[in-house]
């Protein structure tokens, strides 16, 4: 089961005004199965968004992007479209034509633009879309389109994921009450690189399109972009922020203002809570493990001895075991591209138990001690190099025989 992870409930996610979700069972790779998910938002929403940076990227990621940059007053995004079962990746000019095509039924069925439709699709990587399907299932899913069909449209844009992830938070802005519903999906080939899997931030406040792609951008980094299952970047990832601009408050225009800093950080804290989520949820995971590097000269630096703990498969393997073989997290440190690295100046902490300094195992450490903190279900790895005031924080999970299984017969 996933890592101290429930499903939200229902009456949970609040609805957004200016905000529709449908869903439909398309077959796309199973039968009987809600695969299917329609987003259609009001005229004037303002969106933004970041993409995986794989230069394998799949066809819908090429068609939203062209789509996004060409969105203006007279042609605002419209409404988004979301397969599961299938990637529409690898699969050539063929699998941009579907992606095209798919934007064009649901246009048609609007009565809007087909530039104002934004493609997605997750699954299987190069097998041909099945268009038909889709094209039959767009009409069902426009028919039950909600306001609050939010649990809904967390449950069809799964695939290995077990838990569905979604989230809502309510603040003020200048006495006006603002609110955010987010949903994504992922749980394996999880390393985003200026983006997650799938992720869908909405809120009903009023934010002007230039300010809203930098606040994407700096949720992803503070989020997204700083959580890893297994190392591997989706060709297919992508982080949507919309805001409807219903809420009622005047628009958003200064970056210095409090209330851009106040919807920055609430959309961040639902972009952290989604983020952390699918971790939890990785592929067979059993820890939900934190990495801390602390005191170094650059984030650059920090983010480098991070990420080289939490790729290593051997640091991995020793948190699902419970086994204390940390002399791994501080090969992993050595190998992360720190050139001038002074390795007995650092500390390596698991939890509060000091682990190494000096250059070796700390004299205080006893083994004991380290067994006890990789038993726990979630478990912070506190690295500080102490060679400068930067920071960062990385959220991983540990590899269990599971995570084999999965992958190993994920097309079966």
């Amino acid at each position: 089961m996933p890592v101290n992870i429930t499903p939200p409930l229902p009456e949970q996610l609040l609805p957004i005004k200016g905000v529709s979700l449908g869903i439909a069972a398309a077959g796309i790779k199973k039968s009987n199965r809600q695969d299917l998910l329609v987003i259609v938002l009001d005229e004037g929403a303002q969106v933004a968004g970041v993409f995986t940076q794989n230069r394998f990227c799949a066809a819908p990621v090429i068609v939203a992007k062209e789509h996004l940059s060409h969105s203006d007053s007279k042609f605002s995004i419209r409404a988004l479209v979301i397969n599961t079962g299938n990637a529409n990746a690898g699969t050539g000019e063929q699998g941009i034509a579907c992606a095209r095509s798919t934007c064009f039924e649901l246009a048609r069925l609007l009565g809007c633009n087909v530039r104002q439709v934004l493609p997605f699709s997750t699954g299987v990587i190069m097998e041909p879309l099945p268009l038909e399907k889709i094209v039959a299932g767009l009409p069902i899913a426009l028919a039950n389109l909600k306001s609050d069909n939010w649990f809904a449209a967390a449950q069809a844009i799964m695939t290995t994921d077990i838990v569905p992830k979604a989230v809502s938070k309510q603040i003020a802005l200048n006495g006006t009450t603002v609110t955010i519903t987010g949903i994504a999906k992922g749980s394996g080939m999880i390393h985003p690189n200026m983006a997650t899997m799938l992720g869908y931030v909405v809120t009903d406040a009023a934010v002007s399109q230039p300010l809203l792609q930098q606040m994407v951008r700096y949720a992803a980094d503070s989020s997204f972009n700083r959580i890893t299952v297994d190392g591997d970047t989706s060709t297919n990832d992508a982080f949507i922020l919309i805001a409807t601009g219903r809420a009622g408050h005047a628009e958003i225009t200064e970056k210095r203002s409090a209330e851009f800093n106040l919807l920055q950080q609430a959309v961040t804290e639902v972009a952290v809570q989604l983020a952390q989520a699918i971790v939890r949820d990785g592929e067979g995971a059993t820890k939900f493990i934190t990495v801390r590097v602390e005191n170094g000269k650059t984030q650059n630096e920090c983010a480098k001895a991070a990420y080289a703990i939490a790729h290593s498969p051997l640091v991995k393997t020793a948190f699902f075991a419970s086994d204390p073989n940390l002399g791994r997290i501080l090969a992993a440190i050595g190998y992360a591209g720190i050139d001038d690295l002074d390795v007995s100046k650092l500390q390596l902490y698991l939890d509060d138990v000091l682990v190494a300094e000096n250059g070796g195992r700390a004299q205080s450490y006893l083994e004991q001690d380290g067994q006890r903190v990789m038993q726990q279900a979630e478990i912070v790895v506190r690295v500080v190099l102490n060679r400068g005031h930067e920071s960062t924080t990385v959220w991983t999970c540990d590899f269990s025989y599971d995570y084999v299984k999965i992958n190993a017969s994920y097309r079966s």
